[in-house]
């Protein structure tokens, strides 16, 4: 089961991105996808800023995904860290 988990869960994947007709195989790279839905960006900074916010929203938004988490490992209580991000596209 575990192994199964570990499998549908990729680090660091490739995330295409095509601009005036030109492909990029790996425009940028995802700090992880889970189960090829949850678009997720690790940080460890002493505050989230709004540029951060901005970059998974492009993730989310070039890969068509609705859900990220934006989690900062560098605060005292780790529940703290985690803002969930939600792409309103029609």
């Amino acid at each position: 089961m575990f192994c199964q988990l570990l499998e549908k869960n990729q680090k660091q994947r490739p995330l295409p991105l095509i601009y005036n007709g030109v492909s990029l195989d790996c425009g940028y790279r995802l700090d992880l996808l889970v189960a090829n839905e949850i678009i997720v960006e690790i940080k460890s900074l002493e505050k989230l800023q709004p540029i951060h916010k901005a970059q998974i929203l492009s993730y989310l938004k070039l890969s068509g995904k609705k859900v990220g988490l934006l989690i900062n490992f560098n605060v005292e209580v780790l529940t703290s860290g985690i803002r969930r991000i939600i792409n309103d596209f029609p």
